[in-house]
């Protein structure tokens, strides 16, 4: 019901217009109240109680507590990474460092540990009998047939003579990497995260790496990433790596393969900053390349160059097969959003009543 408190006195208005605006006048002066009815029953007041339980537990356990409503959150980083791969290795009787068997060479967040090479020598340009049928891998096809042995002719081509042979059968470059504690992967990683309100007004920039404050110089030296001892630590032996990925290193290093290594961000910076530390994870990123034999693993070609002393230039050509490693860092930062209004008025008003008599009629203000 409507309560009215006693009417103003009625003016004469000379026309309508008046009239209608003298009406807004008193309306826009009315105090209007609404109307609470208290009904005695047990059933009802326990299912007026039990929902008002469940709703109060829903907002504080689960929108609060639990989702953290009260928070703004954000999942753009900007990161940088640094790698760097130390050790040695034996390969066809052969001392390799790191020169020889990683690239690019520069330490970005994706580099390559080469586990087998195929190479073939003393490539001059010419024309060469193909080592395949129907194949211009090698050359640009000419249309003459040529012997490429006593009994068998080949196409020819144009090109880098003699033409590749990629499929004999090398053994890979396995034993050492994951067996030698000195076959070390080496990441460090520093991460800027930057994090912007909703209303762009607060602005929060945080910066971290993967390098802790507690870490020393003594403690690199020592000290190797596992999931249980050394969470924190930087330091990464290649076959832990591959697995912690779950996978076969002697298959991974015969056919070459991706893997990723993921730096995880989880970071409440509600909370101390020691909190806001990382969570390695590592997964094979090429896992459909498995189930393929059209182009199965991880490989790629390159040559190195010389000149005669006559100005003919001549190469070395390689094909390499090697285990790609992609360092992907991602976050999750959340922080107190001081611009959230939830209107906690209007709520407690809901769940609030007057135990008064039976049929006691009163009236409560509403905003």
């Amino acid at each position: 019901f409507t309560c009215h408190f006693p009417s103003f006195p009625p003016i004469p208005s000379p026309n309508r217009a008046t009239a209608g605006m003298w009406s807004c006048i008193t309306d826009f002066f009315t105090y209007e109240t609404t109307k609470s009815v208290v009904v005695k029953s047990w059933t009802i007041g326990i299912i007026n109680r039990v929902v008002q339980l469940l709703i109060i537990t829903y907002f504080i356990g689960w929108v609060f507590l639990y989702e953290k409503a009260y928070q703004v959150r954000d999942t753009a980083i900007e990161s940088s990474v640094m790698t760097k791969v130390k050790g040695f290795g034996i390969y066809n009787d052969k001392v390799m460092d790191v020169a020889d068997y990683v690239t690019p060479t520069q330490g970005a967040s994706v580099f390559c540990i080469i586990t087998k090479l195929i190479t073939t020598e003393n490539q001059v340009q010419g024309y060469c009998p193909e080592v395949r049928h129907f194949s211009s891998s090698s050359g640009i096809l000419t249309g003459k047939c040529v012997h490429f042995n006593a009994t068998i002719k080949m196409c020819q081509i144009k090109g880098w003579c003699p033409a590749e042979i990629d499929t004999i059968k090398i053994t890979a470059f396995a034993s050492q990497l994951s067996t030698t504690p000195s076959m070390i992967l080496h990441i460090m990683m520093m991460m800027i995260q930057s994090l912007l309100t909703l209303q762009h007004v607060c602005c929060v920039f945080v910066c971290r790496g993967n390098f802790l404050p507690t870490i020393t110089g003594d403690y690199i030296e020592k000290c190797n990433f596992d999931m249980v001892n050394n969470t924190y630590c930087p330091i990464f032996r290649v076959g832990d790596v591959v697995r912690y990925a779950q996978q076969n290193f002697s298959k991974l290093a015969d056919k070459g393969g991706v893997i990723g290594i993921k730096i995880g961000w989880m970071c409440d910076l509600d909370k101390s900053d020691d909190e806001c530390n990382p969570s390695y994870s590592f997964t094979r990123l090429d896992a459909m390349s498995q189930k393929t034999a059209v182009s199965p693993g991880y490989n790629f070609r390159f040559a190195k160059y010389y000149k005669m002393e006559n100005g003919t230039d001549y190469r070395t050509l390689a094909k390499a097969y090697a285990i790609r490693f992609d360092v992907l860092v991602n976050g999750n930062v959340s922080t107190l959003n001081i611009y959230l209004n939830v209107p906690f008025d209007e709520n407690f008003l809901l769940l609030n009543h007057r135990p008064d008599q039976h049929q006691t009629w009163y009236a409560k203000p509403l905003h």
